[in-house]
């Protein structure tokens, strides 16, 4: 085959090509990627431990698993700053990422058995609770609803000129809502320093993905926007620290908004109480035998990076005893009384004198069913 040449007869250069930048990963050194196995293994057998307790009825409400998700939300927060004040907002499978930004475990226990100290005095259930000082904010139960949230948040850190970067996870089928548009279309606009991660686990609720959108990829709906859009392995937590690191150094940069689809898959229903009858046959136990993000990341430590199973073991340990102690002591926690409802919520201190047409009513209902203060009616 003949040479290209120049119209001198010389053999024209090959224009040179820039060598592909290496994965962020790359720059995680090992005691970095023992901590990403610390967060994923504290994540599932923390909420062991909870299924344990729901079994029990301590489990105050319902009990909302992220088993098989646990590299997207542990990858993810960890390319996260918390140094600078980087936010999150989790959704209800993101426990792992409030791990990462400084969430306890007593805590969350004590969250899920409502008890009177636990972050919300027994007034809300679960992961519903935020923490401004550690970055992250309690998650609205609409999802979707807490894209317009973080537009707002990261547009005042671009107003007040704050190296900041904010975060928002959203399930699949949040991307089919409304508040989803107008959040994205607003910060894509405002050039808002935010990374949106759709989690892909395949369902809404019970409903597939292809039952509820027509589009092939959730990234392609980035082109609408006008924003960059990426798609990454979610059961991957290298590769999952490594798309989300990118937007990350974007948003910071002033680039504005990425749209980020993670590819993952949630071996259990929306919560404990669904027995998964939609989903078909052999599909759960597919992914967890070739697909668990956990084991993969253990072949990865244990033969790229040299980790010796021994060391592996001791995380495991230490990880156990953690969440002993915890619930030790969460079973300890007393359960909150009447008063603590009001604690916080319109003014300090949280209780009044009863008004002067309540005192002495032992109860607003005793005769009848018209409120005693209403008067002598008896009808």
């Amino acid at each position: 085959m003949a040479s290209r040449t120049s119209s001198r007869g010389r053999r024209a250069a090959r224009p040179r090509v820039a060598p592909a930048p290496a994965a962020p990963s790359a720059s995680l050194d090992r005691t970095q990627k023992l901590d990403l196995y610390y967060y994923m293994r504290l994540t599932r057998s923390l909420e062991e431990r909870l299924v344990n307790l729901y079994r029990q009825t301590k489990v105050i409400g319902g009990l909302f698993r992220s088993l098989g998700q646990e590299a997207d939300a542990v990858g993810s927060a960890y390319a996260l700053d918390r140094t600078k004040g980087d936010f999150l907002s989790p959704l209800i499978r993101n426990l792992g990422a409030m791990l990462v930004q400084g969430a306890q475990p007593l805590e969350i226990i004590r969250q899920y058995m409502a008890k009177a100290d636990s972050p919300t005095r027994g007034r809300e259930l679960n992961i519903h609770f935020g923490d401004l000082e550690r970055g992250f904010i309690g998650q609205i139960s609409h999802l979707g609803d807490m894209v317009p949230v973080m537009a707002g948040v990261t547009l005042s850190f671009k107003m007040r000129g704050q190296d900041r970067v904010g975060l928002v996870y959203v399930g699949d089928g949040a991307t089919s809502t409304g508040a989803f548009h107008e959040g994205i279309n607003f910060a894509a606009v405002q050039r808002c320093p935010l990374v949106v991660i759709v989690e892909n686990n395949g369902y809404a609720y019970s409903t597939p993905t292809s039952k509820q959108t027509a589009a092939a990829d959730f990234r392609d709906k980035a082109l609408a926007y006008g924003i960059p859009g990426e798609q990454a392995d979610g059961n991957d937590v290298l590769a999952t620290y490594d798309v989300t690191k990118r937007a990350v150094d974007r948003a910071r940069r002033g680039e504005g908004v990425t749209l980020i689809e993670l590819m993952t898959y949630r071996r259990k229903g929306h919560a404990e109480h669904d027995n998964q009858s939609y989903v078909p046959e052999g599909e759960i136990e597919r992914w967890a035998a070739t697909n668990d993000p956990v084991d993969r990341f253990v072949a990865h430590l244990t033969g790229t990076e040299g980790v010796s199973p021994d060391e592996l073991a001791g995380i495991d340990a230490r990880v156990g005893r953690e969440i002993d102690e915890a619930t030790d002591l969460a079973e300890q926690s007393p359960m909150p009384v009447p008063a603590d409802a009001l604690t916080g919520v319109y003014a300090d201190p949280p209780s009044a004198e009863a008004p002067w047409y309540r005192r002495g009513v032992a109860s607003a209902v005793t005769a009848h069913e018209r409120p005693a203060a209403w008067g002598t009616f008896n009808g």
